[in-house]
């Protein structure tokens, strides 16, 4: 549980400091740098002869979805929405993470439905006026598609077989760096046009804190703190960031917001959130 907590204060500046710093810098070079850097951070202590062939096709596959897959998404998002609404859009993912769960164990819980919708009515409430905005409900689409990567990629690691337990996590987690990692790259190949690498210190200073701290020490805490926690409680640290980092948006990055919407609209879908984490008693019972 501590793994989880640490790398929410961690990943609450992110937001601020990718809109600020790195509104005019190509996305997926921005997601490729960052997953390169985690890479490099995890190179030596990385043990490719120990992991079987197919664990490490799988660990890269994770990779590829919850790391790579997931920056393309969340980093273009930053084009539409200001860094807070990206944080808020994030709160998301734990209805992604139990309905990942779900779906792996053949089960359907309705709900989990009735608390997904009760999210979207306080998203509505908090950018009812701007809806209509392309950009607007743009960004919000690509955040959701990142949730999901998220999601998917925490759950799939989440149950990897018992039997790989014997490696510790350090060992095999550059596996996953290098699929997000050529996941990125091949977007930034496909997508991006001629790149101009000539940015000012500020701006590769904030990509190594993203990249070493946010992304590589980040993504490991989170995993290994995943292994450790069961879906519900693993449902709400994926929220315990999005306060923290809207908070963070508005104060320290001087972002502004329309605060009765926000409060009541964050209300909402913090229910929501409290809602989906509940036990089912109702399955407890038979």
């Amino acid at each position: 549980m501590a793994f989880l907590l640490i790398t929410s204060f961690i990943w609450a500046f992110s937001f601020g400091l990718v809109k600020k710093y790195l509104g005019g810098v190509d996305a997926n070079f921005v997601a490729f740098a960052r997953l390169a850097l985690a890479l490099l951070l995890f190179l030596p202590l990385w043990k490719p002869r120990k992991t079987p062939p197919a664990l490490a096709l799988r660990l890269a596959g994770i990779g590829m979805v919850q790391y790579g897959l997931m920056y393309v998404f969340y980093i273009q998002s930053f084009r539409f929405l200001a860094a807070h609404q990206v944080a808020l859009f994030t709160i998301f993912t734990p209805l992604y993470v139990t309905a990942a769960d779900d779906f792996l164990e053949k089960r359907f819980q309705p709900r989990h439905l009735g608390t997904a919708l009760l999210a979207v009515v306080g998203t509505a409430v908090i950018v009812y006026a701007g809806w209509a905005s392309a950009g607007l409900l743009s960004g919000f689409l690509l955040v959701q598609a990142s949730n999901a990567c998220f999601a998917i990629g925490q759950v799939w690691y989440r149950r990897l077989p018992a039997a790989t337990r014997q490696w510790k996590d350090r060992d095999i987690f550059a596996w996953l760096y290098l699929g997000g990692t050529a996941a990125a790259m091949l977007a930034m190949l496909l997508f991006s046009g001629p790149l101009d690498l000539r940015l000012p210190g500020e701006k590769w200073l904030v990509l190594l804190y993203l990249g070493l701290l946010a992304s590589g020490v980040g993504f490991f805490l989170w995993n290994v703190g995943a292994t450790r926690v069961e879906a519900g409680m693993l449902a709400v640290f994926n929220n315990a960031k999005v306060p923290l980092a809207v908070l963070v948006s508005l104060l320290f990055f001087g972002e502004h917001a329309d605060w009765p919407r926000l409060l009541c609209g964050g209300g909402i879908m913090i229910l929501a959130i409290w809602l989906n984490s509940r036990p089912d008693t109702s399955q407890s019972e038979r």
